[in-house]
C-alpha cells in the first residue's frame, strides 16, 4: 500500500431512525441508516405490512392520466 494516500480508520458510531447506536470501525465519523438489526422485520420476526392498494391511483393523480375503458365498459 502506498503511504499518506488511505483515509484515517477511526472509531464510529452508526445510529439508526429507531435511536439504536452501534460502534464499530470505518474512515466515516458518524453513519445514519435507517433500519438496523435492531428494528428490521427479519431480525425482529415481526412482519411489517406496506399499504401497496392506491399506488396506480396515485401515479394517475400525479401525472393527471384518466382511466382507459375497457373494450366491455365501451360496449355498455
Amino acid at each position: 500500500m502506498k503511504p499518506d494516500i488511505h483515509p484515517e480508520y477511526k472509531e464510529t458510531t452508526i445510529i439508526c431512525a429507531c435511536g439504536a447506536e452501534i460502534k464499530t470501525m470505518s474512515a466515516a465519523k458518524e453513519l445514519r441508516v435507517e433500519v438496523c438489526s435492531k428494528c428490521h422485520p427479519f431480525y425482529t420476526g415481526k412482519r411489517k405490512f406496506v399499504d401497496t392498494a392506491g399506488r396506480v391511483e396515485k401515479f394517475r393523480l400525479k401525472y393527471n392520466l384518466k382511466e382507459e375503458k375497457t373494450e366491455e365498459e365501451k360496449t355498455e
